[in-house]
């Protein structure tokens, strides 16, 4: 007997149960949790599982019909996986480029040169630093060193090319945050490690003192073990597997969820959601503002309202998690905040922006008479694009759609979007990635950094 088409597509909606119910996220929500997003997404197996496979590569590698990547934005730059290899382009301050102390600017990308064959499956870049994620595990950081957030405590001075952190030797990692002049490291057992500054307790160690090599965080309360993380210029959040959201570090502009603006000194865990029985499976950590997507495809924010940056249709700051309405709609697969502006991505591969217009970080062409987008609103310039992953820095912005392409828009006067033809960049222009490598021998400069 032959299969029919009807057959064929409850075969094709088994095989999507059974991966559902198999898949990390899924298995650890509750039956609530687990039924809400059934309904959100009508039923369909087969779009359950493309949410829970968004929302897990949202933090890392999206597979692209061209090839597995991942993009990150630091405050100048843009740093790029590729099938393992990881480009840079920008402003290199401090070696935050990887690529000697000899390089200041790379108009394109460029392939970073690691002292070893790496397999590097996540990136992580803040202002001055970069920490990269191997397939073994390992860590390697470069960058301004100054604050010791690069892990290494044998000098003070800038790391300029990719080093592994010595002390994380047989403590395998996941993903990395870098926050300003601190790390989070997260292992594959769930723990947390952080090194760095410490001013207002954003180690998570129970006090300020700083820490010049990676050091672990006690156990949370309540349990659960880490799976995701998030770091804020001075802040912390972090996703456990039971879906609850904890916070520490500064508590400025009521970016640690918790109605105040006291800084927490050990991971304190979000009680909005907890209360509300709200099952989060992706943070964001924006400069002045937090964003959150339940396991619904639901989001929310909380911080500062300036610039419409929380997208409730308003500039009044929010000092509780509070539900975005607009969005209620659209199933959510990933958020991403950075300064004064969200974008929220949803499933079908549209994109929504609102907050500061700053130099077109937006990417909406019309700035009009206000330089403020107060509720979310679709980038119409990416609507012939299935968006899968994207990442804004300070004021520039660079998506990965699902074909392996590469858009950006904002500023470039430091060519953070990987060309030098325009000083900025009002609504997406297409990215191209050329096999440009840094030809310096990574060994001729063994000694460089210790200089």
């Amino acid at each position: 007997m032959g299969c029919t088409l009807k057959n064929l597509g409850r075969l094709v909606d088994f095989a999507a149960y059974q991966l559902c119910v198999s898949h990390r996220v899924y298995s650890g929500m509750g039956w609530n949790a687990q039924k809400g997003l059934f309904g959100r997404c009508e039923g369909n197996w087969k779009r359950v599982l493309r949410f829970l496979q968004a929302v897990e590569e949202s933090s890392g590698m999206v597979k692209t019909s061209a090839s597995n990547m991942q993009v990150t934005t630091g405050r100048y730059h843009t740093l790029l996986i590729r099938d393992s290899s990881v480009y840079s382009c920008g402003s290199s301050l401090c070696g935050s480029l990887g690529h000697g102390a000899e390089t200041t600017q790379c108009v394109a990308f460029t392939r970073i040169r690691f002292p070893l064959l790496a397999n590097v499956i996540q990136v992580s870049a803040s202002h001055n630093h970069a920490a990269f994620v191997l397939q073994s595990g390992e860590v390697f950081t470069c960058g301004d060193n100054s604050s010791f957030c690069c892990g290494h405590n044998d000098t003070n001075r800038p790391i300029f090319r990719p080093r592994l952190v010595e002390v994380l030797k047989g403590v395998p990692c996941k993903q990395v945050a870098a926050g300003h002049n601190f790390t989070v490291f997260l292992t594959k057992q769930g723990e947390l490690y952080t090194c760095g500054t410490n001013t207002h307790g954003q180690l998570g160690h129970g006090d300020t003192l700083d820490r010049p090599t990676p050091k672990i965080i006690e156990p949370f309360k309540g349990g659960g073990s880490v799976v995701q993380i998030a770091a804020g210029p001075s802040y912390v959040l972090a996703v456990t597997d039971n879906g609850a959201v904890y916070s520490f570090g500064s508590g400025s502009n009521f970016c640690l969820g918790h109605g105040e603006q006291n800084d927490e000194f050990r991971p304190r865990a979000i009680q909005t959601f907890r209360r509300k029985d709200i099952h989060v499976v992706h943070v964001s950590a924006g400069d002045e503002h937090a964003v959150a997507l339940d396991s619904s495809g639901f989001v929310y924010s909380w911080g500062k309202g300036y610039c419409g940056a929380l997208g409730h249709g308003d500039e009044i700051d929010k000092t509780l998690p509070a539900l975005v309405n607009c969005l209620k709609s659209h199933l959510a697969v990933q958020v991403c905040a950075r300064k004064r502006k969200t974008f929220v991505l949803v499933d079908g591969g549209s994109v929504y922006g609102f907050g500061w217009m700053s130099f077109g970080s937006l990417g909406f062409p019309d700035r009009g008479v206000s330089d403020k987008v107060m509720r979310p609103r679709v980038l119409d310039s990416l609507r012939a694009h299935h968006v899968s992953q994207i990442s804004t820095g300070l004021y520039h912005t660079v998506v990965v759609t699902n074909q392996g392409r590469l858009f950006g828009f904002g500023d470039n006067e430091r060519a953070q979007l990987g060309h030098d033809t325009l000083r900025e960049c009002l609504q997406p222009s297409e990215i191209f990635v050329q096999e440009t490598a840094d030809d310096t021998d990574p060994a001729s400069e063994a000694n460089e950094d210790q200089a």
